[in-house]
């Protein structure tokens, strides 16, 4: 069983590589929920996590998600300890925090530009995230970390990048550092169309057109069949008694 769940894992990691750019190390986005499910079932999050998923990886989470275990007490302490432990990445609730499950659908924005992974038992979260293409989901059942299968969204967004429909977000990423190279803004043209100035016609074209010459007759050419006429020479006699010959007249 676990080296079917591996192979699912890689086959399912290689596909969010090749089609979303996915880079290591991986950066998993964790809320309380998931540590508190890895504390119950005693799952060390820090040596499991880059073991399934092959590589070396980068676990982070929110103010937001540490500020709602603090509200909740006692209950989610020994979660709180587990996520305190990770790097805290900057979301835009610092001074109005916000629910975790709010956090971290506005950390993945339209497109999950940070290629997160998210580990989340959450299933506001799982149903927020699964509209957005490209966000792996990380989740514990059975004692054990689950890669999920990619979401319909991911799939239909690959397919529609593959017939041409759409660009994706590292093309999109391309494309704007180009522009920006070349000082061009969206929206604006590179350069404005020159008008032709109206210029005197060509002097050669308004000359009048030579008369081609009266073709040569061609000579005339035997018939096959036809016998061609001999010449005949009249012969003078010189003064001194010899002969000698006149010049040839042809039959016409």
């Amino acid at each position: 069983m676990k080296i079917k769940r591996q192979k699912q894992a890689k086959k399912t990691i290689s596909f969010y590589k090749y089609n979303f750019s996915f880079r290591e190390p991986f950066q998993i986005l964790i809320d309380g929920t998931f540590c508190q499910a890895a504390l119950k079932n005693k799952i060390q999050i820090k040596e499991q996590m880059p073991k399934y998923l092959m590589g070396e990886v980068q676990l982070c989470t929110t103010n937001c998600a540490l500020k709602e275990l603090e509200t909740i007490g006692k209950q989610l302490y020994g979660a709180k300890i587990i996520l305190q432990r990770f790097q805290v990445r900057k979301c835009a609730h610092l001074k109005n925090p916000v629910p975790a499950s709010e956090c971290l659908l506005s950390m993945l924005e339209e497109t999950n530009p940070h290629h997160y992974f998210v580990a989340t038992q959450d299933h506001a979260v799982t149903a927020g995230l699964k509209k957005i293409p490209g966000v792996p989901l990380l989740y514990i059942i059975l004692n054990t970390i689950v890669l999920d299968k990619p979401s319909q969204t991911s799939l239909n967004h690959v397919q529609a990048v593959q017939l041409g429909e759409l660009v994706t977000p590292a093309q999109q990423q391309s494309i704007r550092s180009l522009k920006e190279e070349q000082g061009i803004k969206d929206g604006e043209r590179r350069g404005k169309k020159r008008k032709r100035k109206q210029s005197n016609p060509n002097p050669l074209s308004c000359l009048k057109k030579k008369k081609k010459g009266v073709p040569t007759p061609s000579l005339k050419k035997t018939e096959p069949g036809e016998k061609k006429k001999r010449s005949r020479h009249k012969r003078r006699k010189a003064a001194g008694g010899d002969d000698t010959a006149a010049p040839a007249v042809s039959n016409t």
